[in-house]
């Protein structure tokens, strides 16, 4: 492959990703509306297994070729996610949404952090440039900025660790796997394969932790069914079909600083639509993650480097 190809391809990858995070973010105010109708750990349960059912059925031709490689990555990478998002929904029962999305943005941080221990780095890429630590700090003070109440000194906000605040922490760390685990495993098995096992045996463990876990609640409403249909099918089954192929070629540092933009799409949509007013202090926080990741973008030299590195690992995958 020319390196002319993989630049597209990079560039391609971090067009799919950012337009990935901003389903998510968007899908904040569909999810804050669907919890009145359903418990939130039985809600992402229901998620995960439409998911799963919409990508067995669409890769059915995939599983007569699952190897026992594939369904050791599906596991590892469902064990994270489903653990990230049981963790993310059982400290709100403890904290409050400011503290959990906080604490959930350490994921930006804890990636760079963690691939300077060479075990935990991909094969292929390299220690984390200053860039891309500096990057990591600057996006991270954004969301401090960003989830932080409009009116409250910064010092207070981290006062009163409680149980809610262990648990949000827990998750950022389990995102971290989740995001280095694919970083790790993207190359080697076809995205349809490692899309799909993921999101089933996150299906399967969240099935088996939820009962445990939550009391949980269920009342059938068109605008339940809706959301889950919309969380399930595009923020879900098409929306890490995507990051399982984008981070073919993506250094796992820059798509934690892609995926730090979260918040402010869901700053964005709430503002759009749900009412929500813009505050200096948000729009700060906002304005500095995006300064943060461009910066980085262009001090590194990602797009230009990468897929250098990639051409020499790739193999045949499908796109999503």
């Amino acid at each position: 492959m020319t390196p002319g190809t993989t630049r597209r391809q990079s560039l391609l990858a971090h067009v799919l990703l950012l337009a990935t995070v901003a389903v998510w973010g968007a899908t904040f105010g569909v999810v804050k509306g669907a919890l009145h109708d359903a418990s939130p750990l039985l809600f992402n349960q229901l998620r995960m297994i439409l998911a799963f059912a919409a990508l067995a059925i669409l890769h059915a031709r995939e599983w007569p070729r699952i190897g026992r490689e594939a369904l050791k990555a599906g596991a590892v990478a469902g064990f994270f996610l489903a653990a990230g998002y049981e963790l993310q929904t059982a400290g709100l029962v403890y904290t409050t949404p400011d503290h959990s999305a906080f604490l959930t943005g350490l994921v930006v941080v804890l990636v760079p952090l963690f691939t300077v221990v060479p075990a935990l780095r991909p094969p292929g890429a390299h220690r984390p440039r200053a860039t891309a630590l500096l990057g990591a700090a600057g996006a991270f003070a954004g969301i401090v900025l960003l989830t932080t109440p409009a009116g409250m000194p910064l010092r207070e906000f981290t006062r009163g660790v409680n149980r809610g605040d262990i648990l949000s922490l827990l998750c950022a760390i389990a995102f971290a796997g989740h995001l280095l685990s694919l970083a790790h495993m993207a190359r080697r098995i076809p995205t349809a394969q490692l899309a799909t096992l993921q999101i089933g045996f996150a299906a399967l463990f969240m099935s088996v932790a939820t009962p445990a876990i939550e009391h949980t609640y269920l009342h059938w409403t068109g605008s339940l069914i809706a959301a889950l249909v919309v969380c399930a099918l595009l923020a879900t089954a098409a929306a890490f079909s995507i990051q399982s192929w984008a981070q073919q070629h993506l250094q796992a540092s820059h798509t934690a600083l892609l995926l730090a933009l979260e918040p402010a799409f869901a700053l964005l949509t709430a503002l759009l639509f749900f009412g929500e007013r813009l505050t200096l202090r948000s729009g700060a926080g906002a304005a500095l993650i995006l300064v943060s990741l461009i910066a980085s973008e262009l001090l590194s030299g990602t797009v230009a480097e990468q897929p250098e590195a990639n051409a020499a690992l790739e193999h045949p995958t499908e796109a999503p």
